[in-house]
């Protein structure tokens, strides 16, 4: 699936279109503002040049032509208002064409994105269910009931569930640590006593090998010797 909206270069084209109609818009009701400033002075101008009533003709025709300049100075200005606002009506128009050209492909674009967000969800679930198939199956093999957690071969790897399986093989290497710690401990006392059997039996040898030693000594000193056996006795 492209990922990427395709007429993404249409849809800033039409933005920036829409742009430059709004600032057409703005500038044409500036020019509104500007003509009907213009009208209104070119009527306080009008208003203020009176028709002379006196004076000679010359001074009379002159103020009359001049109040017509003003007549038609002030008939411009009313018509700069209607063509500024009939300009400004055309300059909505475009706005709101513009608009709804860009409006029509950001739809578009937003179609695009939902039918993207759309795709990643369903590739998500899928995988999502792979995994969870894969994660059964691995399960099946290895003897655990994926609803339960349990184990199905309970002579072959044990009962309950996998938090009461971790407290066994918790518990049981506390035993085995604790029979080991006990191991040693007899080991130690079995090294004491047999050291302690040593040095009694060495004790023991020596006073054997005194009293062996002894009697024969009282038996030569009891001996008589030759000297004195050969002596003659009393007569």
């Amino acid at each position: 699936m492209n990922r990427l909206f395709r007429l993404g270069p249409v849809l800033r084209a039409r933005k920036a279109q829409e742009d430059a109609a709004r600032g057409a818009v703005i500038q044409s009701r500036q020019e509104i503002r500007e003509a009907q400033q213009l009208a209104k002075r070119r009527a306080l101008d009008l208003t203020g040049a009176d028709a002379p009533t006196e004076g000679t003709a010359r001074a009379m025709v002159a103020s009359m032509v001049a109040r017509q300049s003003l007549a038609q100075s002030l008939t411009n200005a009313h018509r700069m208002v209607a063509d500024a606002e009939e300009v400004t009506r055309e300059k909505v128009a475009e706005l709101a064409d513009a608009a709804k050209r860009r409006r029509a492909v950001e739809m578009m674009s937003e179609r695009h994105a939902e039918t993207v967000r759309n795709h990643d969800l369903k590739v998500d679930q899928g995988n999502l269910d792979e995994l969870a198939i894969t994660t059964k199956a691995r399960n099946a093999a290895r003897g655990l009931d994926g609803q339960t957690e349990e184990r199905a071969h309970l002579l072959r790897t044990g009962a309950g569930t996998a938090a009461n399986r971790e407290a066994d093989r918790r518990d049981a290497a506390l035993a085995v640590h604790a029979t080991r710690s006990q191991l040693l401990d007899l080991v130690d006392a079995a090294q004491a006593i047999a050291a302690r059997r040593g040095d009694l039996a060495e004790a023991v040898r020596h006073t054997e090998h005194a009293e062996s030693t002894q009697p024969a000594e009282h038996a030569e000193s009891a001996q008589p010797s030759e000297s004195e056996s050969d002596k003659p006795g009393p007569t």
